[in-house]
């Protein structure tokens, strides 16, 4: 069985393969049951999640993604996020790979994030905020920059310090980045915003929001987590990566859908998913002055597009 380690998942996964596997993949669909939520008490720290996440494609590849999330490992200077992908043989049932979880996660969110811009964000936005210091940081600033003309890029986080290593490390690799300590200054200025922090308060204000901005909430994958408040949901249009997971996932249905459903100030009815808009039902941004709310918890979908790409392009399978 073949090991994909985390340096060579991140060179397989280019952006533009990557955001375009999971294009085709929504619009095919594959084998995706509701993942499996496990919760784990923490003595010390907040609780921590267990998920398991399967999906298939008949005949072709089958695929499992084991992560352990621990929300307050950056008080160990460790990520929040652990896992591994195995990735077997559809026909078969040989198992053929396992794939750094973690980097496969940090991708495919982040073009998950991107594919979803395409629909959504204006095609002429130019300056990128990211909220939030984790490992997700750098992917959703390049998956972005890889999908809209973005000349520049702010970071926020609570920890300036932080954020300026983020903005650090994006310079380095050629983006302007720069750190912010203001963030409804920032947010007011922002084209795209893009969150992805375990906060339980909102942070971003829909008050805020000029006119236009696209609003990706990446984070909040519990009932109990908000990035954004009422007052962005009444202004704006909501649009989700996979209905069942937002809706369906009991205790871990993200607190950003379902709390403005229990206020009533959204009706479920009218969420469109990345099905719809991959498939052309919905044709995402209806115009230019329209705010756009995209909420991603994520996918097994998403997981085995991505560790497909990467055991195919490995083996030079065509």
């Amino acid at each position: 069985m073949q090991i994909i380690n985390a340096e060579q998942t991140a060179k397989l996964l280019d952006w533009h393969s990557l955001i375009n596997a999971l294009r085709i993949m929504f619009i095919k669909g594959c084998n995706m049951p509701i993942r499996h939520h496990h919760n784990m008490n923490m003595a010390d720290d907040c609780d921590a999640t267990m998920l398991i996440m399967p999906a298939w494609l008949d005949g072709q590849y089958i695929g499992v993604k084991l992560v352990n999330i621990f929300p307050d490992n950056s008080k160990y200077n460790m990520p929040s996020i652990h896992g591994n992908y195995m990735l077997s043989n559809g026909k078969t049932g040989e198992m053929l790979a396992i794939i750094d979880g973690g980097e496969l996660t940090a991708r495919r969110t982040a073009a998950a994030s991107a594919l979803a811009s395409c629909y959504l964000s204006r095609k002429d936005s130019k300056k990128l905020l990211i909220v939030g210091t984790g490992r997700l940081s750098v992917n959703l600033a390049m998956a972005h920059s890889n999908i809209r003309p973005i000349e520049e890029i702010k970071i926020w986080g609570r920890d300036f310090n932080k954020a300026q290593n983020i903005a650090d490390k994006l310079s380095s690799l050629g983006y302007n980045a720069a750190p912010c300590a203001d963030l409804e200054k920032t947010v007011n200025k922002a084209d795209i915003i893009s969150c992805a922090t375990l906060a339980e308060k909102p942070l971003i204000n829909g008050e805020w929001l000029k006119d236009g901005t696209h609003l990706d909430l990446v984070g909040g994958f519990r009932a109990t987590m908000r990035e954004a408040d009422d007052n962005a949901i009444i202004r704006a249009t909501i649009f989700v990566d996979t209905l069942d997971g937002c809706l369906n996932a009991g205790e871990f249905c993200p607190g950003d859908i379902n709390s403005p459903i229990e206020n009533g100030v959204l009706n479920a009815d009218n969420l469109v998913d990345l099905f719809q808009l991959t498939k052309g039902q919905h044709k995402g941004r209806s115009h230019n002055q329209e705010i756009t709310i995209f909420k991603s918890v994520g996918s097994a979908l998403e997981d085995l597009a991505g560790a497909i790409i990467a055991y195919e392009k490995i083996n030079n399978i065509a």
